[in-house]
């Protein structure tokens, strides 16, 4: 069993940047993608990012492509989201994500985090 723990959402005016920040009970990278997820309210959950175990990228959304970031570190277990320029919507909900399968599928999504919220205020 994998735990899941993001941080790092919280309240910014548009504009602005954050980084959130995954942080896996165990390695995970050499066996698994890594994914972030957003969801706004009344809205479905998105895939927002991915990254393999060998660091190859994807960025589902249009939205965000030339705003966010994925990125990792192996040694601390932690995948992370910069997020630049945000927009009032990109508020959401944000979620880690752990799979089993690149190309990347939320199908093959083995554990959630808890999610954390990011509110951009216009």
């Amino acid at each position: 069993q994998v735990q899941l723990v993001e941080s790092g959402g919280g309240l910014v005016q548009a504009g602005g940047s954050l980084r959130l920040s995954c942080v896996a009970s165990q390695s995970t990278f050499s066996s698994y993608t890594m994914g972030w997820h957003r969801q706004a309210p009344g809205k479905e959950r998105d895939v927002v990012a991915a990254i393999s175990w060998s660091g190859e990228t994807y960025y589902s959304l249009d939205s965000v492509k030339g705003r966010f970031t994925i990125s990792r570190d192996a040694a601390k277990n932690t995948v992370y989201l910069q997020m630049s320029s945000l927009k009032p919507e990109d508020t959401a909900v944000y979620y880690c994500a752990l799979g089993r399968r690149w190309p990347y599928s939320p199908e093959a999504v083995d554990y959630w985090g808890k999610g954390t919220l990011v509110t951009v205020s216009s």
